[in-house]
């Protein structure tokens, strides 16, 4: 999808909204799309039954913690492709792109050898032994497809860098067409197949993945707007100064959409320790709350790669300009998100389970999510500002302090030291991201201060 032909000089911050919306829409139809395939997971496994849906959630905790490490990590590509298209160095993507890979080969390999040991942690963390051999199952599975993620997110990344979000659409919610089906087959035995529950989940999701990666290369590689930078043209060796450079940009960025990710997953794994009914009602409320995630998260992509164009050709003006229209679509979206969650819960819900006391709990539950809707759209806008100043370090720390200085000992205070339950650990949920989000904010409006700007120009 090509930007509108407006001069980037001059343009008014109506301009600037319509081009961010343009962009964004895409990438928030992407990740509804990969949203959705956590959906078709958890309906499935529901379907399949209660062990099942709370194996697949405690599953899906480890396999997401180590994945925001990398996911976080390659988000410096976006940044560095756009201010270098900015600043009329379109020559230099290829062999920068060529080196992430690099990047992601390597971390993904690290996860691949993570998800085969880390089963082996079940006990001790105190899961119960029911939800352990599906949890298992689910990991050994899907483990087998995440390298295509990395490979899959690099390619991604450097195609939203140059402002074409389509091809994270359609690959995204093709992955969809795979999944539905293949998960279906092998979960609950159809066709021929034995019934696998989980570990069926998790060979489905990692053939899909694959899928994903495979045609986001063919794209590329045939792509006629990609082909002046010669992506796949020549074989480069490991160029260690360029991949230290992405990895100073992009490890910070990396280490806090763990921490935030982070704060989620530890709050599934705990809830595992309450047993399945909380285990499995948190998972139907996390997803429904992911699901409306997804809307601000491509937004942060988009203002990202905004941010990032205006630095690189020095239109210190339009960095902030880029921001605002961000912060002014993501206020309306999140507006929306909270009134379904407040207004549709039990609908929502009936779709995940049939378990009286589960629906009874996840309902709940959505009431919370409906109030940390703006202070979750503000922090990931403001992160998504910063990481196209490729502002990334300071950003790291202030996380560190919202999410596991006071969110996670908060919930975690409430919900079993003081016996709250499930109600407890998403009050401490609410708080992480609300400080998160002024702390970023007011982190971004020093940053843009154009003074500061000319010292991080590219």
């Amino acid at each position: 999808m090509s930007l509108p032909s407006v001069s980037p000089g001059r343009k008014g911050l109506s301009g600037e909204i319509r081009t961010t919306a343009i962009l964004a829409a895409p990438l928030v139809g992407g990740h509804v799309s990969t949203g959705l395939i956590g959906f078709v997971d958890n309906v499935l496994a529901g379907h399949h039954g209660t062990t099942t849906l709370a194996s697949v959630t405690i599953g899906t905790a480890l396999w997401w913690l180590p994945m925001m490490v990398p996911i976080g990590t390659l988000l410096s590509v976006p940044p560095s492709v756009s201010q270098l298209d900015g600043a009329g160095r379109r020559e230099d993507i290829g062999s920068l792109f060529r080196q992430a890979l690099w990047l992601a080969l390597g971390l993904g390999l690290v996860l691949f050898a993570f998800l085969t040991f880390i089963p082996h942690a079940l006990g001790p963390m105190g899961i119960a032994p029911e939800i352990i051999p599906g949890a298992t199952q689910f990991l050994h599975g899907i483990r087998w497809g995440v390298i295509a993620l990395t490979l899959f997110f690099c390619m991604r990344y450097l195609s939203e860098g140059l402002h074409w979000t389509l091809p994270t659409l359609l690959l995204s919610a093709g992955g969809l067409l795979i999944l539905l089906p293949m998960g279906y087959t092998l979960t609950f035995g159809k066709f021929g197949f034995p019934e696998m529950g989980a570990g069926g989940l998790g060979i489905a999701s990692a053939i899909m993945l694959w899928a994903q990666a495979i045609g986001f290369f063919i794209v590329l590689k045939r792509s006629r707007r990609f082909a002046d930078l010669k992506l796949f043209e020549r074989f480069d060796l490991p160029h260690w100064p360029t991949i230290r450079g992405l990895l100073a940009t992009g490890l910070p960025i990396g280490v806090t959409v763990l921490m935030e990710g982070g704060l989620f997953i530890a709050t599934a794994l705990l809830m595992g320790r309450l047993g399945q009914v909380p285990a499995a009602a948190h998972q139907i409320a996390i997803n429904l709350s992911a699901l409306c995630f997804m809307v601000p998260m491509g937004l942060a992509e988009a203002t990202t790669v905004r941010v990032g164009h205006a630095l690189g050709r020095a239109d210190f003006d339009g960095v902030r300009r880029a921001a605002k229209a961000g912060y002014a679509i993501v206020l309306a979206t999140q507006l929306f998100s909270g009134i379904v969650l407040l207004t549709c819960n039990d609908l929502l819900v009936g779709f995940y389970t049939r378990d009286a006391a589960v629906a009874t709990l996840a309902a709940s539950l959505l009431l919370y999510a409906a109030a940390f809707q703006f202070p979750d759209g503000v922090q990931v806008l403001s992160a998504g500002a910063l990481r196209g100043l490729k502002d990334t370090r300071v950003p790291m720390l202030l996380a560190a302090v919202a999410y596991w200085g006071i969110g996670m000992p908060l919930g975690a205070g409430l919900g079993l030291g003081l016996g709250w339950g499930p109600r407890g650990m998403w009050i401490g949920l609410i708080a992480g991201l609300t400080v998160a989000s002024v702390l970023l904010c007011v982190r971004f409006v020093r940053s843009s201060h154009p003074d500061r700007l000319v010292m991080r120009g590219p």
